[in-house]
This record gives structure tokens, sequence and C-alpha cells, in this order.
């Protein structure tokens, strides 16, 4: 309990802390800069995270290529909720399997 309140606490604190001024943050071209930055970093960081252990290590072959773009046609075009996508691929890794 104590490792849980101490890694997400700072984080709330943080947006308690920033959510009354916020308004105002975005309207400042300085800030404004600042938030597309640090929103440009953490894409690179998903991006990171992405590549490294799953990229590397789940998708091996054209197969499981494949199914990762399958399952990004069935998020961004068809729009499908992600829980359904995630199940599609759960039985299409259990086919290839």
């Amino acid at each position: 309990m104590l490792a849980l309140v101490a890694i997400f606490l700072p984080g709330l604190l943080l947006v308690v802390g920033v959510a009354p001024f916020w308004t105002l943050l975005r309207r400042r071209p300085g800030s404004s800069a600042v938030l597309a930055g640090v929103n440009a970093a953490v894409v690179g960081l998903l991006l990171a995270a992405l590549y490294r252990p799953l990229l590397t290590t789940a998708v091996g072959d054209a197969l499981d290529v494949a199914v990762v773009l399958g399952a990004l046609v069935l998020l961004a075009l068809v729009r499908l909720p992600p829980w359904a996508v995630v199940a599609a691929c759960a039985v299409a890794g259990q086919l290839l399997a």
C-alpha cells in the first residue's frame, strides 16, 4: 500500500495543484510550447516502450505482423472497442500457435 501511494501520490498532487491554473497556462505561448514538447517526449517514450519489449520479442514473423496490422485496422478504421481487439488478437495468437 505504501508503494502504491508513493508511486501515484506525486502525480496526483501535481494534477490537483495545476488544475486551477490549467486554462491560464494553456493561453501563454511559452507554456503552450513547453506542453507541446512534453507531449512529444511522452509519445517518444511510449513508442520506445512499445518497441523494445513488445516488437522485439512478440513479433517474430510475417504472420505476427499481419495480426498486429489487423489489430490496428480494427482499432483505427473499424473502431472496435479495445477489449474486442485484444480478445481477437488472443484468439489469433492461439490459432497461430
